[in-house]
């Protein structure tokens, strides 16, 4: 791979993380706090250096101010939730599909 193949792919890794700081620390300051549940979860294969091993994402789904009902990633995990699992999330309501536990 070339220099410059890699110095892009970096680039775009840190613009990634700039912007997934930035939109959680909206929604932890400015974001409306609502009642979810646990929707589904999803089972991820990972593939890494030693084979192999599973990661999760977590959904939600939510009741918006005005009415709308949502089904939203949830960006950070608490522990030990499961489907049905009740909790308070926070969402920014021109963004509703990505919500971080209010907890």
């Amino acid at each position: 791979m070339s220099f410059v193949m890699v110095a892009l792919l970096l680039v775009a890794a840190v613009g990634l993380i700039v912007f997934t700081i930035r939109r959680n620390k909206a929604i932890r300051e400015n974001g409306i706090e609502a009642d979810a549940v646990v929707s589904r979860i999803e089972e991820n294969e990972d593939l890494d250096s030693d084979g192999g091993g599973v990661s999760y994402t977590y959904y939600v789904q939510y009741q918006t101010q005005d009415g709308q009902v949502i089904e939203a990633r949830l960006g950070n995990v608490p522990k030990n939730i499961a489907v049905g699992s009740r909790l308070r999330i926070k969402y920014l309501p021109d963004k509703p599909k990505y919500v971080l536990s209010a907890s």
